[in-house]
C-alpha cells in the first residue's frame, strides 16, 4: 500500500459513512482528519430537493463568510477611467478593458473572481465561453456587475462567496481552513447554509435541503444532523 493510499486509509477510520453527527462533532471530526503537509481547505456540500434545469428551481447567491475563507483571493475587474482606478486602489489584482479581454480570450486567466462595471458588460459579454464554464461570469444578481468597484472587490477579497446549484442538485462552497478554530468554522457553515435556506426557489417543493456533509480537502465527508445546523 502506498503512503497516499495509507494515509486515506487513516482518515477514514472512525468515520461511519451511514451516521450522522452533530455539526460540532463534525468539525471535529473533520479538523482531526486534515493531515496533509498543506493547510486543507473546509468544504460544505448541501443536497436540494431542487431540479436546476427548470428556470425556476435554480438556487443562486452570493455570502460573506463572517470569518473569511482563508484563502488569497485574486480578483479581476474590468472598467474604464475612474472605476478603473478605485478598482486599483481597493486591491484589485488585475484592472482593464478591451485590454484585458484579449488576455482572457488568450486563456490566460489568473484570478478567481471577477467584477465588471455595468458600462462593461457588452464587451465583457463576449467572453461568456470561457468565464461561464468556471462560474466565473459577472453577474448582477451577486454582486459582481456593479457601479460599487470597492465594495465588490473588498467583499471577494474579505470572504465573500458565490454558490450555484449543480445539475444533480447539489451545492458546495470551500468555507475556510482546517487551521481555523472550530467555532470560526462553524459561524462560516451556519452563514452558509442560512444563505442558501434564503435563496429557496419558488419552484422548489418538497423537502429543500436533504443532506449536509463537511470534509477536508483529502479527508473524507461527514454528515451532519439537519437539526443541529437549524435547517430540519
Amino acid at each position: 500500500m502506498t503512503k497516499l493510499a495509507k494515509r486515506v486509509q487513516k482518515t477514514r477510520e472512525g468515520v461511519d459513512p451511514t451516521k450522522i453527527y452533530s455539526l460540532s462533532d463534525a468539525i471535529g471530526m473533520v479538523k482531526e482528519r486534515a493531515i496533509a503537509k498543506f493547510d486543507e481547505t473546509i468544504e460544505v456540500a448541501m443536497n436540494l430537493g431542487v431540479d436546476p434545469r427548470h428556470a425556476d428551481q435554480m438556487v443562486r447567491g452570493v455570502v460573506n463568510l463572517p470569518n473569511g475563507t482563508g484563502r488569497d483571493v485574486r480578483v479581476a475587474v474590468f472598467a474604464r477611467g475612474a472605476k478603473a482606478d478605485e478598482a486599483r486602489a481597493a486591491g484589485a489584482d488585475v484592472v482593464g478593458a478591451e485590454d484585458l479581454v484579449e488576455i482572457v480570450q488568450g486563456g490566460k486567466i489568473d484570478f478567481d473572481r471577477c467584477i465588471a462595471t455595468p458600462d462593461m458588460m457588452p464587451l465583457v459579454g463576449r467572453l461568456g465561453k470561457v468565464l461561464g464554464p468556471r462560474g466565473m461570469m459577472p453577474n448582477p444578481k451577486v454582486g459582481t456587475v456593479t457601479m460599487d468597484v470597492t465594495g465588490a472587490v473588498k467583499a471577494s477579497k474579505g470572504g465573500a462567496v458565490e454558490f450555484r446549484v449543480e445539475k444533480a442538485g447539489i451545492i458546495h462552497a470551500g468555507i475556510g481552513k482546517a487551521s481555523f478554530a472550530p467555532g470560526a468554522l462553524e459561524e462560516n457553515i451556519r452563514a452558509f447554509a442560512d444563505a442558501v435556506i434564503k435563496a429557496k426557489p419558488a419552484g422548489a417543493k418538497g423537502n429543500y435541503v436533504k443532506r449536509v456533509a463537511i470534509s477536508s480537502t483529502m479527508g473524507p465527508g461527514v454528515k451532519i444532523d439537519l437539526s443541529t445546523l437549524s435547517v430540519a
